[in-house]
């Protein structure tokens, strides 16, 4: 149990022994983390509510919570059929009730075979369950419209926060000066800030352009990142779109602008994208990070070229080229009824490409 100060001093004064952990004594960078979700204003209300119970008399008849994401306590009903899943994978006696219907049975037995003897409490794999992850990159492949991902690229995580700690824990290293910096946007979820002040790590505030629509500015990105390379080592960008607490929902441009900065200054990405869907104003349609592929753009143009069209060329990176630039190089061996084809085809395609990513 922790105690202050004067608790402490009292102790002493009764001939007790002081307590080990005290509120002075703890460590510091934990005592600097707050949680506004989650803080004072959480605490008071929890105070209001037992006074109401009690019969003290408010001008108000209940506290209605909206500091925090919690759906059900505000009423809404969970999902049936992940509560019947669930419930048949912890106690598969039930497989064989009539209570539930075969489409849950089914489901159940699906991820019951992909754990350890058939069991759900049966370890896994530190990024989990193969079968789970296979599914998880054939939605996200769904999502991005056919570009591949690798499922042992997925690793799963209890909750999103526990993912984004997670990572955060890999990044943060150095003391003083090349201690870690990660921008975070302003406003910002504040996992984010009371995360890096227990890990002791730099936050570096980008703010959002609220006159905008709370849209992503590089140029507030670049100025960010130069002031920070004062006093630590930016290593890592945090993008939250759709955003929390803002809700806006940043255009393709904008991504590609963002990861073009990482990119050219050597920062590790983290695109937080919970809320993914969840747009709901007019023209706003969510892209995700994962769909430029982390490629250069012109190994991508190659790599859609050939997907699309079976022509093979070669991206330009690896000739050299002017920083900025981007070329591909092909051969003219084909004969002259092939290369005719291939021309008109990649005509074409270029149009495409252009017009979609432009």
């Amino acid at each position: 149990m922790a105690s202050s100060t004067g608790d402490r001093s009292q102790a002493v004064r009764h001939g007790l022994r002081a307590k080990v952990l005290t509120l002075d004594g703890m460590n510091p960078r934990v005592r600097r983390v707050e949680y506004a979700v989650r803080g004072p204003i959480v605490q008071r209300a929890l105070e209001l509510e037992q006074e109401l119970r009690q019969g003290v008399k408010k001008p108000f008849t209940e506290v209605i919570r909206a500091n925090i994401g919690d759906a059900q306590a505000m009423g809404q009903r969970p999902i049936t059929f992940l509560r019947q899943v669930l419930a048949l994978c912890v106690n598969p006696d039930l497989l064989s009730s009539p209570n539930f219907p075969d489409d849950a049975k089914k489901r159940a037995e699906r991820i019951l075979q992909a754990c350890g003897g058939h069991s759900l409490g049966a370890y896994s794999v530190s990024s989990g369950i193969q079968l789970i992850r296979e599914d998880v990159a054939r939605y996200i492949e769904r999502r991005d419209g056919g570009i591949p991902a690798d499922p042992n690229n997925v690793f799963l995580s209890t909750g999103a926060s526990d993912a984004i700690v997670t990572v955060l824990k890999l990044l943060v290293a150095g003391e003083g000066h090349t201690r870690t910096g990660v921008l975070i946007p302003i406003p910002q979820y504040p996992l984010y800030s009371a995360t890096l002040a227990e890990l002791g790590a730099v936050q570096v505030d980008y703010y959002l352009d609220e006159e905008r629509a709370w849209a992503l500015d590089v140029a507030e990105l670049h100025r960010a990142l130069g002031q920070a390379r004062d006093h630590c080592r930016p290593r890592a960008l945090c993008v939250i779109n759709p955003g929390n607490p803002t809700g806006q929902v940043q255009t393709r441009e904008c991504i590609e602008a963002v990861i073009r900065f990482a990119f050219e200054e050597r920062l590790f990405l983290l695109a937080d994208e919970v809320y993914q869907d969840n747009v709901y104003a007019a023209g706003s349609q969510f892209h995700s990070f994962k769909k430029e592929l982390g490629l250069a753009p012109d190994m991508f143009f190659c790599l859609r070229l050939l997907e699309e069209t079976g022509i093979c060329v070669v991206p330009g990176s690896g000739f050299g080229q002017r920083e900025g630039t981007y070329h591909f190089r092909m051969t003219i061996l084909p004969p002259l009824e092939k290369l005719r084809l291939l021309l008109e085809k990649l005509s074409r395609f270029h149009a495409k490409f252009t017009l979609e990513y432009s």
